[in-house]
C-alpha cells in the first residue's frame, strides 16, 4: 500500500544520507487534516501526508507557513498577518525546536529576513518591497578576461589549422 511505499522510501533515503554522509532535503505534502483542523491551521508534525516514517527517519523537520494564506489577518503575537511567514522547526534531532519569523513578498513567492520587514527605513518606501540592488559582485578590482576559445586555432608555427572536417 501507498503508506508502505512511502516508508520505505524515507528508509532508503535516511539510508543513503548516512552512507554517502551528506544531507538530503526532501519534500513532502501535507494531509488534509490541516484544512479542516479549526484555530491558526499551523502544521503539526502529524500532517505529514502518507506516513508516519517520515517524521520517524527525518532528523529534522520544518515547515513553511503563512498565516495570511488561511484568511487569517492577526498574529497570536498581535502582528499583521499581511506579508509574514514562519519557518517552523518541529524536528531536530540535534538542536532546538522554534519558529522564525520571515517576510513573504507575494509578488515575487520569496521569503527574506523579518528584520529587514520591520525595519522603519523598509516601511517609508525607500527602497520597494524592502529590496536593494544586489551590487554584492560589483568591485573596482574585478579584471575580465575574454575567453581563449574565441581565438582562432593555430598551430605550434603559428599558422591557422586547417578543421579536420
Amino acid at each position: 500500500n501507498r503508506e508502505q511505499e512511502i516508508s520505505t522510501i524515507s528508509r532508503s533515503i535516511k539510508s543513503i544520507a548516512k552512507e554517502l554522509d551528506i544531507p538530503i532535503i526532501a519534500l513532502s505534502q501535507l494531509s488534509r487534516m490541516v484544512e479542516t483542523r479549526g484555530g491558526d491551521k499551523r502544521p503539526i508534525l502529524s500532517d505529514l501526508r502518507e506516513s508516519g516514517a517520515i517524521e520517524q527517519d527525518a532528523d529534522m523537520v520544518a515547515f513553511i507557513y503563512r498565516a495570511e494564506y488561511y484568511g487569517l489577518t492577526e498574529h497570536p503575537d498581535g502582528i499583521d498577518t499581511n506579508g509574514l511567514g514562519e519557518l517552523i522547526i518541529a524536528k531536530h534531532r540535534n538542536g532546538a525546536l522554534g519558529t522564525v519569523k520571515l517576510r513573504f513578498i507575494q509578488r515575487l513567492a520569496k521569503f527574506t529576513n523579518y528584520d529587514t520587514f520591520a525595519n522603519p527605513v523598509f516601511d517609508r518606501g525607500e527602497f520597494q518591497d524592502g529590496l536593494r540592488p544586489n551590487d554584492d559582485f560589483v568591485n573596482q578590482s574585478t579584471v575580465t578576461v575574454q575567453s581563449k576559445m574565441n581565438d582562432e586555432p593555430s598551430g605550434g608555427d603559428g599558422q591557422k589549422e586547417d578543421s579536420p572536417f
